[in-house]
């Protein structure tokens, strides 16, 4: 559960955070490579002094550089700039939805926060940077993940930038966009015969062997750091909102653990007094691939107990079949009103060409899961169409060309010719 290197590098005389603990009982940690509670085995995440973050002002993070680093007095590690692992990710477009929001009957205003524009084109970027500064501080020479493709490309490029040898892994059965986009930094690749919950349970072996025990695992032993990541997608939403939360968000959900970071994120912002609330609270909407729903499932029928599954279908990057964060995601959309619910591969596809053709953003399988999903919550009336959402693409569509290919191409095939632009009815 936990390395054997030396005890915690990280400076708490400048980072906000005091101690690992226990999501589940609430023991606590010094700060150190630890993802699990020694007394009940829960997962550990970051506790933080609230006096270092009631400190914090939107001045100075205004001030700030324009990537995730300038939450940095809000983030574990990395308050140094010399000290970060990083290829600056964050503070990419909140996209207005207009025409979107029109074909949806959703009359408030309706956003679209894409994080397509980080360095290697999913929100990954932002985790990767936070465990591997952290990583770094604690003594690793060595960088490595368990990926469904996305974090596999980030660890891999975040590594070449630095120098440090990586080694990931990856289910052999990914798509060949994210195989390429990871190879191409030139570290170790393992290609897995075998689902992601495979490949993630050998690495939650390997990282107990003495082989390895120099080597961060991003999203096993230094996870905890991992996962704070995740919030500064909702500082950023809330700041390019002018300082406020939105009524309600959209979310796509692998392990679950982004829908409760960014549900965090706006928590904290609100306690430490650099938001208000809105009226009501804000509502939290999961979304999944049908072939791969477990946390769903159980919201659906009101249980807190999550079968796993055996993932299936085109949305790979969702296809977590026994996701860690899942209670966790479940307490969050019930505690504010929220829903989760799924879409087939068709509907995702729709809903990768209906956001691409309304706002001129190409997204991953995983984009088209969330705003398939928007149009039910819609659909279903379980979101409010006259209440201000943001929803959250969180990778490129270049990485899932497969899914579409089929069902997108020339809309002519004519000669060079002006007769025969005329012919085909180009010429009106």
């Amino acid at each position: 559960m936990t390395s054997t290197l030396a005890p915690s590098g990280i400076n708490t005389a400048t980072s906000p955070a005091r101690a690992l603990v226990c999501r589940a009982c609430s023991a606590r940690y010094p700060l150190a490579a630890q993802h699990a509670c020694y007394e009940c085995f829960g997962p550990l995440e970051v506790d933080y002094d609230p006096a270092a973050l009631a400190a914090v002002t939107r001045e100075q993070i205004e001030a700030g550089p324009r990537n995730i680093w300038r939450y940095a007095a809000l983030l574990p590690a990395g308050q140094d700039p010399t000290t970060r692992v990083t290829l600056e990710p964050g503070f990419t477009p909140l996209v207005a939805a207009d025409r979107l929001a029109a074909e949806l009957g959703i009359t408030a205003p309706l956003w679209v926060k894409d994080d397509s524009a980080n360095p290697t084109h999913s929100f990954k970027d932002r985790v990767v940077s936070v465990a591997l500064t952290a990583a770094r501080a604690l003594g690793f020479s060595r960088f490595a993940c368990a990926s469904t493709g996305n974090l596999a490309n980030s660890v891999a490029a975040h590594a070449a930038r630095v120098g440090v040898p990586s080694v990931v892994f990856i289910p052999s059965d990914l798509e060949q966009g994210k195989v390429v986009t990871t190879a191409v930094y030139g570290g170790e690749l393992v290609a897995i015969d075998g689902s992601y919950d495979d490949v993630n349970r050998l690495c939650g072996e390997l990282v107990e062997t003495d082989e390895f025990e120099d080597t961060a695992f991003v999203n096993v032993n230094v996870r905890p750091y991992y996962a704070e990541g995740s919030k500064t997608l909702g500082y950023e939403v809330a700041e390019q909102l002018g300082w406020r939360i939105p009524a309600q968000v959209v979310v796509p959900m692998a392990s679950g653990e982004l829908l409760t970071k960014i549900d965090k994120a706006f928590t904290e912002l609100v306690e430490i007094g650099l938001v208000e609330a809105p009226a009501g609270g804000w509502k939290v909407f999961g979304a999944q691939s049908a072939g791969c729903n477990p946390i769903a499932t159980a919201l659906h029928a009101d249980s807190d107990v999550i079968t796993p599954v055996k993932p299936t279908g085109i949305a790979k990057s969702l296809n977590i079949g026994d996701p860690a964060a899942g209670l966790y995601a479940l307490e969050a959309v019930r505690r504010t009103g929220g829903w989760m619910e799924y879409a087939d591969d068709d509907e995702i596809r729709a809903g990768v060409r209906l956001l691409a053709r309304t706002t001129g953003v190409f997204a991953e399988t995983a984009g088209g899961v969330t705003v398939a999903v928007l149009r039910k919550l819609v659909e279903s009336g379980r979101l409010d169409p006259t209440a201000e959402t943001v929803v959250f693409n969180t990778g490129e569509g270049l990485k899932t060309l497969d899914a579409v290919a089929g069902e997108v191409g020339p809309t002519h095939r004519i000669k060079p010719s002006l007769r025969a632009a005329r012919d085909a009815g180009l010429l009106g």
